[in-house]
């Protein structure tokens, strides 16, 4: 019996000025790729990547066609893989998945067993990708403040770039874990919203955004930034002796117009986060952690469920910051 299912298609705009062509199409498992394991997808989610992939900026797709979504969560339709068995409940992230192989934008999908991970038993697949790749990488900024040091004690945690999908998280979690939390965002709309999550404090991103001196008054014990340029040199420059600061995203540039003084002078600690090919132990060990640190009516706050035939006006929107919290897909409207 051949399957047939919906998946959400990218293709070459010919027109090289022209952003990529996409369609929902039907396709059967005599498409799919290669893979030792099938999935039937309950939820897969829209990030920064997957508004690059689906509006063609950054180039971030490398052949064509392409099935979008950078993660997804289902359950096992059939395996060859020892590791897992059909019924099984599991969560994929990252593994250039949406960007080089086929991705969460599609009712099923066949992948590597080494991209995938057992999904807590305690967490639900709509749950699994309220978190998903943003959450995971949120949690990642967590243990790296906490395995630097860094508690509640220690001083206030600044998150930039609050609203979206990193920071949401982060706030949440931290909050919970006891940490005093300070949002910076851009939207006054959105204050009472990072509040709701935890947020003791919300300023705007203007006072971060104009470039500062290389060493200012030390103000953060730690930091989850998604933003990098002067934001970042502007955080670093403003964090505590031997502070610790986390950096996972580039929403406001690839740059760092930076110096050593923070490092050498103060001990700060610089942490890149990724979470793209981190190793099964580390993703594992944040998914446990996720499944009890983040506090499950603050994750249904930050989260909206979004049809697929949606995402296409739902990408630009998500490249310009305009999004809030987390958008989970449902591959299946």
């Amino acid at each position: 019996m051949t399957n047939s299912f919906q998946a959400l298609v990218v293709r070459e705009n010919t027109d090289p000025s022209g952003a990529p062509l996409t369609a929902i199409e039907t396709l059967t498992d005599a498409d799919l790729p290669a893979g030792d394991v099938v999935v039937d997808i309950d939820y897969s989610s829209l990030n920064y990547k997957d508004g690059m992939a689906l509006t063609g900026a950054g180039r971030i797709i490398r052949n064509f066609p392409m099935v979008p979504g950078i993660d997804f969560s289902g359950t096992v339709a059939s395996s060859t893989s020892p590791d897992f068995g059909v019924g099984d409940p599991v969560i994929l992230t990252g593994w250039g998945v949406g960007e080089r192989f086929w991705g969460g934008y599609a009712e099923r999908q066949r992948v590597r067993s080494e991209w995938l991970v057992q999904r807590p038993a305690e967490m639900s697949s709509l749950r699994a990708m309220a978190i998903g790749t943003a959450g995971l990488t949120a949690m990642l900024c967590v243990l790296a403040l906490q395995d630097g040091g860094v508690t509640p004690t220690s001083g206030p945690i600044i998150v930039t770039g609050a609203a979206g999908g990193v920071g949401s998280v982060a706030i949440a979690i931290l909050a919970n874990l006891g940490y005093a939390v300070t949002a910076v965002t851009g939207r006054p709309e959105e204050h009472d919203y990072l509040r709701s999550l935890g947020a003791s404090d919300v300023i705007d991103r203007s006072a971060l955004a104009a470039p500062g001196k290389p060493l200012q008054a030390e103000t953060w014990a730690g930091a989850v930034d998604a933003v990098g340029s002067t934001m970042l040199a502007n955080v670093l420059a403003q964090t505590k002796y031997q502070g610790v600061v986390t950096a996972c995203g580039l929403a406001g540039g690839t740059d760092l117009p930076s110096t050593v003084m923070p490092f050498i002078l103060r001990g700060v600690r610089l942490q890149g986060i990724d979470s793209v090919m981190a190793d099964l132990a580390t993703r594992n060990r944040a998914w446990s952690r996720l499944a009890t640190d983040l506090p499950e009516s603050a994750l249904d706050t930050l989260t909206e469920v979004v049809p697929m035939s949606s995402l296409a006006g739902r990408a630009a929107t998500i490249l310009a910051g305009q999004t809030r919290g987390r958008l989970v897909v449902d591959p299946h409207s």
